[in-house]
């Protein structure tokens, strides 16, 4: 792409003075790993795609099927036995071709966690289990890698960022995960499917700021509840 046409696609953001033309280098050299392709990760991938940022990968090891519809936006019907991995890069192509796509079709664990994120900037966790939020926030806290979390549940969710310039992590204030004995969860409880948009914009918005150097709050948790439609955030 030229380098007009780069300046016309990103000016909305170059525009914005504390971004500027600096501000969008940043974001077309940066790395992020987006760790799941589901409700949260839809809209991080599809705002960072859309923001130029330069490697994008993606990890999930789950195909779609049509009950992710209502609220995985990066999915459509001929999605539906796919893995999202692959449907994934198909829309990031379809959005942005300069945005360079990995995609890693393999479930996170002990064994390549540490490979894994090494290769990476920025870690954004849309995962949807405490395992691998715990495993994600930990390797990141080994490897000294900034870590955008999110989780949402039916009406709710939660946004921080953690173990950004030594601030603190998911153990700081949840320092073990919950029994998973009648954990509540997506599939028992739901999700409105509006909410991981809100959410995820959100996570994508912080990543971001990071990335261009732009205020980040730290030891911070933001509670977002629709029901009632209050926003709070909690220090630790």
């Amino acid at each position: 792409m030229k380098g007009e046409d780069i300046f016309v696609r990103y000016s909305r953001q170059i525009f914005i003075e504390e971004i500027g033309l600096e501000g969008q280098r940043k974001i077309m050299n940066a790395k992020v790993l987006v760790i799941g392709a589901g409700g949260l990760g839809s809209p991080v991938i599809q705002y960072l795609a859309a923001a130029g940022v330069g490697n994008l990968a993606v990890s999930d090891f789950d195909e779609v099927e049509l009950h992710n519809l209502n609220r995985q936006i990066i999915h459509n019907e001929r999605s539906v036995g796919v893995s999202k991995v692959e449907s994934a890069e198909q829309f990031v192509k379809n959005l942005n071709q300069q945005v360079c796509f990995t995609g890693h079709h393999l479930k996170i664990d002990v064994s390549n966690a540490d490979d894994l994120i090494s290769a990476y900037d920025i870690i954004v966790d849309g995962s949807d289990n405490f395992a691998t939020r715990y495993l994600v926030n930990d390797t990141c806290v080994k490897l000294r890698k900034p870590l955008v979390y999110g989780s949402i549940l039916s009406f709710s969710g939660q946004v921080a960022v953690f173990n950004f310039q030594e601030s603190r992590n998911l153990r700081d204030i949840f320092p073990e995960p919950p029994s998973d004995e009648n954990l509540p969860d997506c599939d028992s409880l739901g999700v409105l499917g509006a909410l991981p948009g809100i959410v995820g914009s959100m996570m994508a918005n912080l990543v971001i700021n990071i990335i261009t150097d732009l205020p980040v709050p730290v030891n911070k948790l933001t509670l977002i509840d629709t029901f009632s439609w209050t926003f709070q955030a909690v220090d630790f």
